[in-house]
């Protein structure tokens, strides 16, 4: 079995790999430094819960040592059988941990075929028109987009937040990570790229009139390796605090991102992680999936810009959809189609909707 301790050591030189600003500029380096950098924080982590237990059960095995008899003596003995056979799981998942690590698949290059197939998604939704319902709605279409994440058994990962005080978020951005086998999430997600109204009766409504207001989505597939380069000298990149609702500041630390590409004037941000490292991981995550974006909407335009689909998925400025609460009725403006149960879809249940458009770009 690996050395736990030659792991620690090599997270470290990771650590300060990735610290290094020159690295930006190989971007299939990054990734698979900052791959191996979250493999290597769960065998850490898993190793400490284990350490965690073992403290607990040397206290319980105190306690019963000096309190024969009595009824503290017998709930110490119960906790340590209990303690103990958690232990026997948490090393039997630190070993498959340990043999994942070592295995082919684990260090398989980004650029390989299963890889490419599994590509991620990358979600903006940011609140349009409608001021403070506007970012209830955002905060309800991101819940939908998670609770169907979910349902797929994709992973979840948010790389920036701008929460209100209310709830809802002004802007949330977040990955979306395919388990194997579980398929092309941006195949799926494409469609769901526009600009969303909504309908309905908000809580702080006292006479009951229908509000409309809009979120705007857009998905972008996360880049492999070497689609994107991103060259250091073309970056600024600002540190700051980062804030909660109200400009409240949840970290006194200067922990919070801002990239801006020279070239581009494309500007992200993160503040979501406690440390400039991750932050600057996700802000990078962002920028590349945006610029591949930006690229290929270039080379659209250059060959004439249209689409092999008209459904006219994937632009940020277009109304796609419109939640009708009062009607109970979802409406699909590309292709004409409506949907009952809106509650049913809110929680997630978006498949019915996302294969009719699955078909209409086929038959198109």
């Amino acid at each position: 079995m690996i050395d736990i301790e030659e792991i620690k050591k090599e997270y470290n030189e990771i650590l300060d790999q990735l610290s290094d600003p020159e690295l930006v500029s190989d971007w299939e380096r990054f990734e698979e430094l900052s791959k191996k950098k979250k493999k290597f924080e769960k065998i850490i982590e898993k190793e400490k819960e284990i350490e965690e237990l073992e403290n607990q059960i040397e206290e319980s095995k105190a306690i019963l040592k000096s309190e024969k008899g009595n009824e503290l003596a017998s709930l110490a003995e119960t906790e340590i059988i209990q303690l103990q056979e958690k232990r026997k799981i948490l090393r039997k998942e630190l070993e498959n941990l340990l043999k994942n690590n070592n295995s082919s698949e684990s260090y398989s290059s980004p650029l390989n075929k299963s890889a490419s197939k599994n590509a991620g998604a990358i979600i903006e939704i940011r609140a349009g028109t409608g001021g403070k319902e506007a970012a209830l709605f955002a905060g309800d279409l991101f819940k939908m987009y998670s609770k169907y994440a979910f349902l797929q058994g994709w992973k979840q990962k948010i790389l920036d937040s701008h929460p209100t005080e209310i709830g809802g978020f002004k802007q949330i951005v977040f990955e979306l990570s395919a388990k194997s086998g579980n398929g092309d999430i941006f195949s799926k997600l494409k469609y769901e790229g526009g600009v969303h109204r909504v309908q309905r009766i908000p809580e702080t409504e006292k006479s009951g009139r229908i509000h409309t207001s809009t979120a705007t989505v857009a998905v972008l597939p996360k880049p492999k390796a070497k689609e994107i380069k991103i060259k250091q000298d073309e970056l600024k990149i600002d540190i700051y605090k980062s804030s909660g609702p109200g400009g409240q500041n949840v970290n006194k630390r200067m922990t919070a991102i801002r990239i801006t590409h020279l070239p581009s004037g494309l500007v992200v941000t993160s503040q979501t992680e406690r440390n400039q490292l991750q932050n600057k991981e996700n802000a990078l995550s962002i920028l590349a999936a945006r610029l591949l974006e930006k690229k290929e909407r270039e080379q659209e335009m250059n060959i004439g810009g249209k689409r092999k689909a008209q459904i006219g998925w994937a632009k940020r400025a277009e109304k796609i959809r419109t939640y009708n609460f009062p009607q109970d009725r979802v409406t699909d403006h590309r292709i004409k189609k409506s949907w009952h149960n809106i509650e049913e879809i809110m929680e997630g249940k978006l498949d019915k909707i996302i294969g009719t458009l699955e078909k209409k770009e086929k038959s198109t």
